[in-house]
């Protein structure tokens, strides 16, 4: 059969689950009376709530008679090991642009695995209908782009497409049609047939899927040979041993599902039940002559966390997974298809260091683990750092941000303060656009600071550039908070009374415990408050009318601005209904004598 394999990819938002529904309507996957929403690739709550792809994910089309396998990527660099393996899968790539801001850090990023490849890029200049976008530019920086990242003449000869994945049409030119068939069209035209070699099996398996029916199931490309049902294999491990096995159920990609077949041949993409044990990068190869292919290669974490057990007082109230055991399982459960992470056991069985990407991919893994029903507590990210030739190496990052003009100073002022030095200022339009290279532990916080710096005005991008030497201390966060003296239930009269001195993350009514951060201090410097004083009756008036009087709504942080906002001696607990940030050592005079220690060491 005549196929296509093409994977999409693009900066975070720049429209591609969108394109991979027009997609799917284009060629007519459901019914015309079927309701189906919208965003249809992003099927987990995270991504939904979000907004965001976390998980690359496949789905066929048949068009003009051609099956197309389209895999849409995730955008941001977070998730890069997402993006790495499953590029293996694709003979042509689509890149897809946003016509105001042009090629991002993580455009770049993708685009070079892609390039490095080998693969044949289709450019999408996206989002044409935008107030004050610049597609001519774009595509002139697109290609200047290509040619920074070495691409061979075959591919800077890239055709060009624009067009709106909102509106639903594309075209070569900037002139409106009602179709997206121009870009199936050029699909079919340019993305060559996949290359099949002669010769035994060899699959790659590239990402899995879990079923509570079939259990594991690999999903890889054959690239040589073809798989049958009910065959004896050899699963080549990544340690070099060899194992037997044998294939239960073969299924192909068709629409938004799966189809059962006994035989798929090289090129197609398709998914293998039946293999026991294996991992993301492993081979399954002919019985008799098993040859494995090259191992995938991830670019390293850069930043660590400790996760361990729940200690607080409130330890099993909300959670049903409470124990380190249960900790550990699952962490080494997320290895097996999280690629990008790490896992290490510390000398104190209840502690794990987790290595990964950045922030927003540890928030992913932590937020899951809490909808799962974990009780957990998280440390304050860490980047990891390096020794090369002798001397302190750490991660260093691009950082680029796009802003109005009138903000622009204060956005320069905020990454200088943190050891980022200013390398491009260039106008976009009303907008600056603006680069910098900063080290990855000056971003731990940034976003919050700059949102509120440029009245939400500021778009930001980063990317994990090289490491080098180590930059000296970056100033931390410059208030103190408001530690709970004691535990109990908050009252109305006791934060009214407090509201002066900080800005609370409680409302009146709610359970705290000793140790427990309960707001922000307004100064440097931390404070023992008592927030559980109740009012004391009088003959004078009741306890409880005027105690709400005049109470600011409590401060509410999502699990990222959590792990942004603490320092070295605080944690985030997080259980499935709550996350309170809390000191490590909840006894003030326990906490009092570390301090003192540190101090005098």
């Amino acid at each position: 059969m005549n196929i296509r394999n093409i994977a999409i990819i693009a900066h975070v938002d720049h429209g591609k689950t969108t394109l991979v529904d027009k997609i799917i309507h284009a060629t007519q996957v459901f019914r015309e009376n079927q309701e189906t929403g919208e965003l249809l690739m992003d099927n987990n709550d995270l991504e939904r709530e979000r907004g965001i792809t976390i998980l690359a994910k496949n789905i066929s089309v048949t068009y003009k008679g051609v099956k197309i396998n389209v895999i849409d990527t995730p955008g941001h660099a977070d998730f890069g090991g997402e993006v790495e393996r499953v590029l293996k899968m694709a003979d042509g790539v689509l890149l897809l642009v946003d016509a105001f801001e042009g090629p991002m850090p993580q455009t770049r990023f993708v685009l070079q695995k892609a390039l490095g490849l080998g693969l044949r890029p289709i450019v999408v200049i996206n989002k044409v209908d935008k107030p004050n976008c610049r597609p001519d530019e774009v595509h002139d920086k697109v290609f200047d782009l290509f040619f920074q990242l070495d691409a061979n003449e075959e591919q800077l000869d890239f055709p060009t497409l624009y067009g709106s994945s909102k509106q639903g049409w594309f075209n070569t030119t900037l002139e409106q049609t009602d179709n997206i068939d121009a870009v199936l069209d050029i699909i079919l035209e340019k993305v060559p047939a996949p290359k099949v070699a002669e010769g035994n099996l060899q699959l790659q398996i590239t990402s899995l899927d879990y079923s509570s029916f079939l259990g594991r199931i690999a999903i890889g490309r054959v690239s040589r040979g073809s798989i049958k049902e009910g065959q004896n294999i050899q699963l080549c491990k990544l340690d070099g041993t060899m194992v037997r096995n044998k294939v239960k159920e073969l299924y192909i990609f068709e629409g938004m599902g799966k189809k059962r077949v006994t035989e798929v041949a090289a090129g197609d993409i398709c998914a293998v039940v039946g293999i026991e044990d294996f991992q993301i990068g492993e081979t399954i190869a002919d019985f008799e002559n098993p040859e494995a292919l090259p191992v995938i290669a991830i670019d390293e974490p850069t930043m660590n966390m400790q996760f361990s057990i729940n200690n607080s007082p409130f330890f099993g109230k909300e959670g049903k997974f409470v124990t380190s055991r249960n900790l550990r399982d699952r962490l080494m459960k997320e290895l097996e298809k999280n690629l990008a992470l790490r896992v290490k056991d510390t000398d104190d069985a209840d502690k794990f260091l987790v290595y990964g990407r950045g922030i927003l991919h540890l928030s992913v893994l932590i937020e899951t683990m809490r909808r799962e029903g974990y009780e957990l507590t998280v440390g304050q990210p860490q980047v990891i750092t390096k020794e090369i030739d002798g001397k302190k190496n750490e991660p260093y990052e691009t950082l680029v941000v796009d802003v109005p003009d009138e903000f622009s100073s204060k956005v320069v002022n905020l990454v200088t303060m943190r050891k980022g030095e200013l390398l491009i200022m260039e106008a976009k339009g009303e907008m600056q656009h603006l680069e910098f290279d900063i080290p990855s532990r000056g971003l731990i916080g940034l976003r919050s600071q700059m949102l509120t710096a440029t009245a939400g005005e500021a778009v930001m991008a980063h990317n994990f550039s090289e490491y080098k030497p180590w930059k000296g201390p970056i100033p931390g966060r410059n208030n103190g908070v408001l530690i709970a003296k004691q535990g109990g239930t908050t009252t109305g009269y006791s934060i009214d009374k407090l509201q002066d001195r900080g800005s609370f993350f409680v409302d009146p009514g709610e359970e705290v415990y000793m140790g427990q951060v309960i707001a922000e201090h307004i100064k440097p410097g931390d404070l023992v408050v008592n927030a559980t004083e109740g009012k004391k009756l009088t003959n004078m008036r009741a306890s409880g009318s005027d105690a709400a009087t005049n109470i600011a709504p409590k401060i509410q942080m999502s699990l990222e601005e959590c792990m942004e906002y603490i320092q070295q001696d605080e944690c985030i607990e997080c259980t499935p209904k709550s996350i309170r940030i809390r000191k490590i050592i909840l006894e003030e005079t326990e906490r009092n004598k570390v301090a003192k220690q540190l101090k005098l060491s």
